[in-house]
């Protein structure tokens, strides 16, 4: 597995893989400053949920890096609170950005150090245990989630939700990798994922290297797939879920639960707990980001549509919790309720 990131300690700066340059290229972008951070995660250089929220974090230390040597600490802490709103605003839906920024400034406050450059190391030390965390988490979902993936199991997906999201090892991916770890024979069905193919350009990229089967499809195809039997169980990530249960991930997972449902097949969503927000209600109330028109109307910079056509780009959809049949997180697999779930899975960890 290639990293999504990698801080450079010697001259303190993040390298990011440059997923828009994937499947044909491989190349790392270098971070110096927050900006660099946020314009990467804006253009899904960086992308999925965790990446994001660990890259984030990574560029608060950069904003930090580059005012501590001539700051106070009330000044110090004034600068990266506002580095963590500039970063916070790049992807409005990911929880997982706002929580990693909240994280390290909860940490900032916790000390008493006054030094700037004291607290550039504990923000560091926070953004190095976020990456950390999170591999190891995957891993635990992985490792819970692959106890309902059976023998055999043909398992379609959605968007990209290995490792490639993640610091490393994958949410729903990560449980396909940990059943195939446990002698599973698996197989997965990925959907290219329109407007921006991440399923096509990153999943199908991802498990070819690492020689799981994979059969590539396009997203109008999943419906006549479930009819002909050739689909045993859906498993996606998530951007965000809110108290309730309700999943918001990649624009059209929630037509993928449909589908599910009317053919009578498990519908899994694999995320950590730092994706819940258990603030929120119900869907609802999650915001939903609107990208440019031109992923739609344009491919590799090449107009596919009229000029001037009216075009709606939501990048993600909202799944009712009653479509999902349980949530495979780093605590445990919940089923409904979700809400008392939930609180149960938040109050033991």
């Amino acid at each position: 597995m290639l990293e999504t990131m990698r801080w450079q300690a010697e001259e303190s700066f993040l390298e990011l893989l440059d997923q828009t340059a994937l499947p044909h290229e491989t190349r790392y972008l270098k971070c110096y400053d927050y900006s660099g951070v946020a314009a990467a995660i804006k253009r899904l250089a960086v992308r999925g949920a965790p990446a994001i929220g660990a890259a984030a974090a990574y560029g608060l230390v950069l904003a930090a890096k580059n005012i501590m040597a001539r700051s106070s600490r009330e000044d110090f802490i004034a600068g990266v609170e506002i580095a963590a709103r500039e970063l916070a605003a790049t992807r409005p839906t990911a929880v997982n950005l706002r929580w990693a920024l909240d994280r390290l400034i909860k940490r900032l406050y916790a000390v008493e150090a006054v030094d700037p450059g004291a607290l550039y190391d504990i923000l560091l030390g926070e953004a190095h245990a976020i990456y950390r965390e999170d591999v190891a988490d995957n891993r635990k979902m992985g490792c819970y989630g692959q106890e309902l993936i059976p023998d055999g199991a043909r398992i379609l997906t959605h968007c990209n939700a290995g490792a490639l999201a993640t610091a490393g090892y994958g949410t729903a991916l990560g449980v396909v990798r940990a059943a195939r770890e446990a002698g599973k024979a698996v197989s997965v069905y990925a959907g290219e994922t329109r407007p921006l193919l991440q399923g096509a350009r990153l999943t199908a990229w991802e498990l070819l290297r690492e020689g799981i089967p994979v059969t590539l499809i396009t997203d109008n195809m999943a419906g006549y797939l479930m009819a002909k039997g050739k689909v045993d169980l859906v498993i996606v990530g998530a951007d965000r879920i809110a108290a309730n249960g309700d999943v918001a991930n990649k624009i059209g997972t929630y037509s993928l639960a449909v589908l599910a449902e009317k053919h009578g097949l498990p519908f899994y969503v694999a995320a950590p707990v730092s994706t819940i927000d258990m603030s929120l209600t119900s869907g609802g109330e999650i915001p939903i980001e609107e990208r440019d028109p031109a992923e739609v109307t344009h491919m590799a910079g090449r107009p596919l549509a009229p000029a001037g056509v009216n075009v709606w780009n939501p990048a993600f959809d909202i799944t009712p919790h009653h479509m999902v049949t349980a949530i495979i997180t780093d605590r445990g697999i919940v089923r409904a309720t979700y809400r008392e779930n939930l609180m149960k899975i938040f109050a033991g960890g």
